[in-house]
């Protein structure tokens, strides 16, 4: 989730390599697992926006699209865009990365998260497995199914830069979608899915949009994770999540949103956010939980 961003120290490790146990059908537990850990590993550096080490999470990224089935628009999954560094006030030139795994229909479901974070600080590295590591795993586990299962909808996947340099690439990517606007249905975005003492997992967008909340109802959740919904009230103050994430971007554009995550926490942009601290049998319950939602609403958003 959004916040300033923190300097930067460079590393120069090779990309490290996915596991080639995929499972069948969607994504084995250990190749999401393996997804969220390289992509929070000290030789990501934090994955701040135009560093070597967020190169590296988008070279990763691009590996991971292609093998998942994602499709891109055109030549390339880039999208590029131009904003202004919180740190340094320059100008940084961004990185969307964007695709599609075609539907029946031209209609569209957008699944995003972001791939960036915050950096360094004070010479230790802020990893940001659960923010948003965690969403970018959930993101390619869902793909992964759909690649042997050809969803109703046309699924747009989205990873986004610049989240935590005020949502900068979500508005890029809504001023400049790459289907028509009347044709994207719904937001699924998912930051921050992994550390939940609680175990329990928020979707937020039912208060704008009703129907929406209906249909979360319906969704069959793991045994031992708690689906809530809630937080996107005006009334909560900094407790309404309505815009607190890439979400907020198609809001705006009058686009309906779910966005699932959970409550802070302790490891919240600190050096702690690791991949060895995030809670794993909740993280893949919420996975799950996830994907359900999306097949629900694959099944039930009109063609």
């Amino acid at each position: 989730m959004c916040l300033f961003a923190l300097s930067f120290s460079s590393c120069t490790s090779p990309v490290p390599q996915p596991s080639k146990d995929q499972g069948t059908g969607t994504t084995s537990t250990s190749q999401v697992l393996r997804d969220v850990e390289i992509l929070a590993a000290d030789s990501m550096g934090g994955r701040l926006p135009n560093t070597p080490g967020h190169a590296k999470a988008q070279k990763y990224l691009v590996q991971r699209f292609k093998e998942v089935g994602i499709q891109p628009f055109g030549q390339s999954f880039e999208q590029l865009f131009q904003f202004t560094s919180r740190a340094t006030k320059e100008q940084v030139q961004g990185v969307n990365l964007i695709g599609k795994i075609a539907g029946k229909s031209d209609k569209a479901i957008v699944i995003t998260a972001h791939y960036d974070h915050v950096g360094t600080r004070n010479g230790k590295i802020y990893n940001g497995a659960d923010d948003d590591a965690s969403g970018v795993g959930a993101l390619l586990a869902i793909a992964t199914y759909y690649k042997t299962h050809q969803p109703q909808h046309t699924l747009i996947f989205a990873a986004f830069d610049a989240e935590e340099q005020g949502l900068a690439g979500s508005k890029a990517f809504v001023e400049k979608l790459p289907v028509a606007k009347e044709n994207v249905l719904l937001n699924v975005n998912m930051d921050m899915l992994s550390i939940s003492s609680a175990n329990e997992l928020y979707a937020s967008g039912g208060f704008h949009y009703p129907w929406l909340k209906e249909m979360l109802d319906q969704v069959q959740v793991p045994a031992g994770l708690t689906l809530l919904q809630g937080h996107d009230r005006p009334e909560q103050g900094p407790n309404d999540w309505t815009l607190q994430s890439d979400h907020g971007s198609f809001h705006r554009q009058q686009i309906p949103f779910v966005y699932f995550g959970v409550e802070d926490h302790p490891h919240y942009h600190q050096e702690t956010d690791e991949f060895k601290n995030i809670h794993q049998p909740f993280y893949l319950k919420a996975v799950e939980t996830v994907l359900r939602a999306v097949q629900l609403f694959d099944q039930k958003l009109p063609l």
